[in-house]
């Protein structure tokens, strides 16, 4: 089933759509922006396919393929029946793993972008210390004569995505490189993932926990419920059976949801085989959060499941996607339209953009 973008999401593309048509109004209504950075990621990012095809149409984003092997297979995201293929791998015991793309497919990117007339490419990988992707992109970068910002996003998953959806809307604001990464950066800053797994074999397998730790779990029939910290994966809490974990899964996002500025925090839930409790996840957390837009519902990306294995439930916590320059009354402007100054008072902080161990 594809990727379901409830009605809470299409603000940002409404967003885009008014950003590229510029203010209405006279002859001497400022023009629209002149967009000059393209934005590349890789799938981790797990951007819904209908809104990656949206944007990615004139150049503006690439989402590179992440390769899963399944036995001496390679697949590559997006490929037909990859998820199956994988399930029944798991299910069989039959070894699946992993791999960072190559240099040459992000030097085909960045070549492309500027083909296209960007004049700067601004680069959003999974986090370092799970793959070695941002590196694969640092050495494209070397390779190419556009200039080719790589940022490390410490996070996976639409944790990701947000922050590569927020350099989208900066992009289209006009901002240079050093614009987008910095609002990319803050978005990132700003979003939070927690995940329940039934099993920490497949994590154990895939080397994103320790052997003792999956031992523990499976011999005290642990259900933890983790988390992404610094760009890797720690255990949160340790609950005692699936239907506990999953509620207290459902108290920690609506917790840590509940602390962001009215209206600005975002939800998306990933899922492996379980669709239906993901559905029920979210419905759930809709109750619990009425004033948060819906959450955006979608299947893990291969590469993920592949170390998170069948049943995972993920949630990511972030916030809104609204870069602008500050006016004389402290808020921002964009085309118009108001919000809250960096949407905590602070401007963006460039941040972290430094490589970690790889695959």
């Amino acid at each position: 089933m594809p990727d379901r973008e409830p009605s809470g999401w299409p603000w940002l593309r409404e967003r885009l759509v008014r950003l590229r048509q510029g203010p209405r109004g006279g002859p001497e209504a400022a023009p629209a922006a002149v967009v000059q950075v393209a934005v590349v990621t890789d799938s981790a990012a797990a951007l819904p396919a209908d809104w990656v095809r949206a944007f990615a149409a004139d150049g503006g984003l690439t989402v590179v393929p992440m390769p899963v092997m399944v036995g001496a297979e390679i697949y590559g995201e997006g490929e037909d029946d990859i998820a199956e293929t994988i399930a029944v791998a798991l299910a069989s015991g039959k070894p699946v793993k992993t791999s960072r793309p190559s240099p040459g497919q992000f030097e085909h990117a960045y070549r492309a972008a500027s083909e296209r007339g960007f004049q700067s490419v601004v680069s959003i990988h999974i986090s370092g210390g799970l793959s070695g992707t941002a590196d694969a992109a640092r050495l494209a970068a070397r390779r190419v004569g556009i200039p080719v910002e790589v940022l490390d996003s410490g996070t996976v998953g639409m944790a990701q995505g947000m922050g590569v959806q927020g350099a989208v809307v900066a992009a289209a604001d006009g901002r240079d490189a050093a614009g987008v990464l910095a609002f990319a950066q803050d978005r990132l800053d700003r979003t939070k993932v927690y995940f329940y797994v039934p099993s920490l074999e497949q994590l154990r397998r895939g080397g994103r926990i320790g052997a003792a730790a999956s031992l523990w779990g499976t011999m005290f029939s642990i259900k933890p419920i983790l988390a992404v910290e610094d760009g890797r994966i720690i255990p949160l809490e340790k609950v005692r059976s699936a239907a506990k974990a999953i509620a207290r899964l459902e108290e920690i996002v609506a917790a840590d949801a509940s602390t962001r500025a009215a209206g600005q925090a975002r939800l998306a839930v990933h899922h492996f085989g379980n669709q239906a409790e993901a559905e029920e996840l979210a419905r759930r957390l809709a109750v619990a959060l009425p004033s948060c837009p819906p959450a955006q519902i979608s299947a893990l990306p291969a590469v993920l499941a592949a170390h998170a294995g069948l049943g995972v439930l993920a949630v990511i916590v972030g916030e809104g996607s609204t870069p602008g320059s500050p006016n004389s009354s402290g808020a921002t402007t964009i085309r118009g339209e108001s919000a809250a100054r960096g949407l905590d008072g602070g401007e963006p902080d460039a941040g972290r953009a430094t490589a970690r161990a790889g695959d």
